[in-house]
């Protein structure tokens, strides 16, 4: 008798089908709900003035495609551990952004929930994955180097509280390493959600190269979730593509960022993660440096950030740089999914 769990790679490719079928069929209406509920972008006014005319725009297409993720990821019907946790963790960043969409919409400006209260929450979800990782889905405190047989041990310092009577381990330096790592890729994945379909894009191109890391893991449920997280952005790039009919939102952005922090953990590719996810690095410290040179010099290094934005005044199009930013993606991803595949051969 025919069986698709005979065939793992089919159900991978199952997996971004369904997903890509599913946003490409319910997107339509779900912007016609939004457009009736009047639930549109609000632009930043210091921002390029081309985007003025994104003001009003339909946002929150990130709830629809977190809800198309979970649905596929019901219906394959392969449960783990590790993949409901990195579930779990994108539904939390994606709870925090659709506050902080519906806090922009209900008060008609860009500016949503404050930095701190932005922070405060994921670093809540950053504590609370990091102590399930460990304790629940059996992911080792230690940080993978390529190349190399041996590996850091950042469970060397860790403190074990009894709760309940269960002991629960508490490693101080991991937890410090999940927590650097969601808070920087929900945001740098938010900061890269600045031109239509350059976050989906990109976001694509990692979950795919994830998707292929897990599979060379035999970690089936971590690669089914990490392609049909890339075949939910597929079918949301049609919308989203400019001139967009949708925007992802923050609820979007910060889930699918603390998706990509949490894959990376529990492939225990950390260290690759910062390639593999390059363009969100570059995008990050493009704002970083702009701020620190602003704030010592007076003067700023690029003409906007973040970086997308610098290329767009220097008379790129929002096309063009989209389309070289989702190239540049594919060569980090690509090289960072080699390095991995030659280094776990190697071991």
């Amino acid at each position: 008798m025919f069986s698709l769990a005979q065939y793992p790679s089919y159900l991978v490719f199952l997996g971004v089908v369904l997903a890509l079928v599913g946003c490409g069929v319910l997107f339509p209406f779900w912007i016609r709900i939004l457009r009736f509920r009047n639930i549109g972008q609000q632009v930043r006014a210091d921002g390029p003035q081309g985007h003025l005319v994104k003001q009003g725009t339909p946002t929150m297409g990130g709830v629809l495609i977190l809800i198309i993720v979970f649905a596929v990821y019901v219906l394959m019907g392969d449960f783990g551990r590790s993949s409901l946790l990195a579930l779990g963790a994108m539904a939390a960043c994606g709870l925090l952004g659709l506050i902080d969409d519906w806090s922009k919409v209900a008060h008609e400006r860009s500016l949503g929930l404050t930095p701190r209260a932005k922070i405060v929450g994921q670093a809540l979800v950053a504590l609370g994955f990091g102590l399930l990782a460990v304790n629940w889905a059996g992911v080792s405190p230690y940080v993978t180097l390529p190349f190399v047989r041996g590996a850091l041990d950042l469970g060397a310092y860790s403190t074990v509280l009894s709760v309940g009577g269960m002991a629960i381990a508490v490693p101080w330096l991991y937890l410090a390493l999940a927590f650097i790592m969601m808070i920087s890729f929900s945001n740098t994945v938010n900061l890269t959600d600045g031109l239509d379909g350059l976050a989906a894009g990109t976001v694509t191109i990692v979950m795919l190269a994830y998707a292929g890391i897990a599979f060379r893991q035999n970690r089936l449920d971590i690669a089914l979730l990490a392609a049909s997280i890339a075949g939910a952005c597929i079918g949301f790039i049609w919308y989203n593509s400019y001139p967009a009919d949708i925007f992802m939102g923050d609820t979007g952005s910060l889930g699918l960022g603390a998706g990509i922090a949490a894959l990376a953990i529990i492939t225990k590719t950390e260290l690759l993660a910062v390639l593999i996810g390059g363009i969100y690095v570059v995008e990050g410290l493009s704002v970083i440096l702009q701020v620190a040179s602003y704030k010592l010099t007076g003067k700023r290094i690029f003409k906007m950030a973040p970086i997308h934005h610098h290329f767009e005044m220097i008379g790129w199009s929002e096309t063009k740089v989209m389309i070289r930013f989702w190239i540049v993606t594919g060569i980090m991803a690509g090289t960072g999914f080699a390095l991995f595949f030659v280094s776990s051969v190697r071991r």
